[in-house]
């Protein structure tokens, strides 16, 4: 973690100052008179806050660092075999004796939903720890365990124990936020404790590709590495929205961060609370945005719906009559203006719950009733858009913007995540870890884990006995060689 050093500094009365070439000296001018319109205790415009002071005050004691413990795998010595041993130091390989797991730490931010200890935070926060601790903001650091973390919507419920009730906050209702409303977020940036910045609701329903269930609230509060988890508060110091992740061309902070609506996290963070998993409602569509030229092409009125691309056979949209071109313009009570309007819609409805459903089909308006089934967890696989090439030992997922702010993977790499590697794998023994990125497969360039699959199976049935794989780790890149002996037929 950055030091960061301060000094206080006397400023002298006299100053020299170059102004255009000029050099000026002496006494600073007594600052001007304010205009006679202006008084000196004027009040801020209507609607902005003269301070967030009571409200931070009310909120902060309730905002916790949590810190993981994460077993780094061991280095391999044998990671670039047919390379020239100096390649090997821009992975910071260690020497024999250093060979074996690393313990790294790790820093987030995390909010008490309830005085008996109910944190939540971010899924990726504390996905690899073997280790868990929350600390307060009077310092006291206390054990936390998981009761549930759901991947696809990057969100967690830890619990701690303590001997008194703990500050805590509520969720507000982020459906009533309006574009240009204040909000106030707070986190631990990198790892300096307790830190408030404020700003505004820029824009709502922003899907940045991380996952199936995109509709980020995009807020312009600085949030920086550290601060997910974090919550972001309304003007009356409820959690609309909970951090996690930042738009980072540069790796800096530019100022354009997103956060999940409570709104969509309160059911999420309820069924984890309750029962460590989500279950979830299934529909058995595949659906797409409509575009300006698919509209005129299709003859719809209109770019707002779900158009379905597909129907899955013996699913319940299928069973209800759901047909490829329907465009799905409410379901239930819920109009649906995007793709992800629906995603979430499903999601959030009981498996076993008739729902009716209005699509426009050749220009009308047809209702039918739809018994929503329940996603089944390979079909959560396949909406998370990851991939396994069990063949190998590999997880993969896409390049997202918060996969790439997660790992600190710069904008101008393009492949795919390594997300799992398999003990005792192939590409285990040839030396892969997670957060290596895989830009080509047999020297062909893939772009999703759906392509690098392809290309495996693909060597695979031309009998191929090892793939050649170009990954970048860290910003450097690299061939490495995995053996298919074992791998067997896709």
């Amino acid at each position: 973690m950055a030091r960061v050093h301060g000094r206080a500094r006397r400023i002298a009365p006299a100053v020299a100052a170059v102004l255009g070439g000029m050099v000026l000296a002496g006494p600073l001018p007594a600052p001007a008179d304010p205009p006679a319109d202006l008084p000196a205790d004027a009040t801020p415009p209507a609607g902005m806050p003269g301070s967030f002071a009571a409200l931070v005050k009310q909120m902060r004691p309730a905002v916790v660092n949590i810190s993981t413990t994460e077993m780094a795998p061991a280095a391999n010595p044998n990671l670039l075999p047919q390379l020239p041993p100096g390649l090997q130091r821009f992975f910071n390989l260690p020497g024999p004796e250093q060979r074996r797991p690393q313990r790294m730490m790790a820093l987030g931010s995390g909010f008490i939903i309830d005085p008996s200890g109910i944190v939540v935070t971010n899924d990726h926060v504390i996905r690899n720890g073997t280790e868990i601790a929350v600390t307060l903001q009077d310092g006291t650091t206390l054990p936390a365990k998981v009761l549930g973390a759901d991947p696809l919507t990057d969100l967690a419920v830890l619990k701690v124990d303590s001997d008194h009730p703990l500050p805590h906050v509520e969720f507000g209702d982020s459906s009533k936020l309006e574009v240009g409303d204040w909000v106030v977020s707070v986190g631990n940036p990198f790892g300096l404790g307790g830190t408030v910045t404020a700003g505004i609701l820029s824009a709502r329903g922003r899907d940045i590709q991380a996952g199936p269930y995109d509709d980020f609230l995009q807020i312009s509060a600085p949030i920086n590495l550290g601060s997910s988890g974090g919550p972001t508060f309304d003007e009356r110091g409820r959690v609309v929205g909970i951090n996690t992740a930042i738009l980072s061309p540069s790796g800096g902070n530019i100022g354009i961060g997103f956060a999940i609506p409570s709104e969509l996290a309160k059911p999420v963070i309820e069924q984890l609370r309750k029962t460590g998993k989500v279950v979830r409602g299934w529909l058995g569509v595949a659906v797409q945005p409509i575009r300006p030229a698919m509209e005129q092409a299709l003859g719809l009125g209109s770019t707002k719906g779900a158009l379905i691309a597909s129907v899955a056979k013996d699913s319940p949209a299928a069973e209800a009559g759901l047909k490829p071109g329907d465009v799905i313009t409410a379901f239930g009570d819920r109009p649906i203006r995007q793709t992800h309007d629906l995603t979430w819609a499903v999601a959030l409805t009981p498996p076993g719950k008739e729902v009716p459903v209005t699509v426009d089909r050749d220009g009308k308006n047809v209702t039918v009733k739809v018994t929503v089934g329940r996603l089944a967890a390979h079909q959560e696989e396949a909406a998370e858009a990851a991939g396994k090439l069990p063949q190998l030992g590999l997880g993969l997922r896409p390049l997202s913007p918060a996969i790439r702010n997660q790992y600190g993977i710069t904008p101008d790499t393009q492949g795919v995540l390594v997300t799992e590697v398999e003990a005792g794998s192939p590409a285990d023994e040839a030396g892969l870890q997670p957060g290596d990125v895989i830009t080509q497969v047999d020297r062909t360039n893939v772009f999703s884990p759906q392509e690098a699959i392809a290309a495996v199976h693909n060597a695979l049935k031309n009998g191929k006995k090892a793939i050649a794989l170009n990954i970048n780790r860290g910003g450097q890149e690299a061939f490495v060689v995995i053996g298919l002996g074992g791998a067997g037929q896709p």
